[in-house]
C-alpha cells in the first residue's frame, strides 16, 4: 500500500510540473505578445463606457472564482466521504473477508 501511495504521489508531482511549465509558458507568451503589440499597435483612445466604474476588477473576478471553486472542492469532498461512511458496512475488513450478507447473518 505504502508503495502504491508513494508511486502515486510522484505521478501527482510530474503532472503538476508538466501544468506548472506549461502556465509558464503560456505567461511567457502573453507577456512577449503584449509588448508586440504595444511597440506597433497606434495609440488608442480610451472610451468612457457607462458603467464601467461599477464593474468589478479582474482580479476580483478570478479571486471570487477560485474562492468558490474551493468551497464547492470542500463540498465535493464531504459528500465523497459521506458516502464512504454509509458504504464502509458493505466493504471488506482489513483481512480480505466481506461482511455476512443480510440473509446469513439472519440465520
Amino acid at each position: 500500500m505504502a508503495e502504491t501511495r508513494t508511486t502515486s504521489q510522484e505521478v501527482q508531482a510530474e503532472i503538476l510540473d508538466a501544468v506548472r511549465k506549461g502556465q509558464e509558458a503560456v505567461v511567457d507568451a502573453i507577456k512577449h505578445w503584449a509588448g508586440t503589440f504595444q511597440s506597433i499597435a497606434p495609440s488608442v483612445p480610451v472610451r468612457n463606457l457607462p458603467y464601467a466604474d461599477k464593474l468589478p476588477k479582474p482580479e476580483e473576478v478570478v479571486a471570487s472564482a477560485y474562492d468558490f471553486g474551493k468551497h464547492l472542492l470542500a463540498v465535493q469532498r464531504s459528500f465523497a466521504e459521506s458516502v464512504l461512511q454509509a458504504i464502509k458496512p458493505l466493504m471488506s475488513d482489513t483481512n480480505g473477508t466481506t461482511p455476512p450478507k443480510a440473509d446469513t447473518a439472519a440465520k
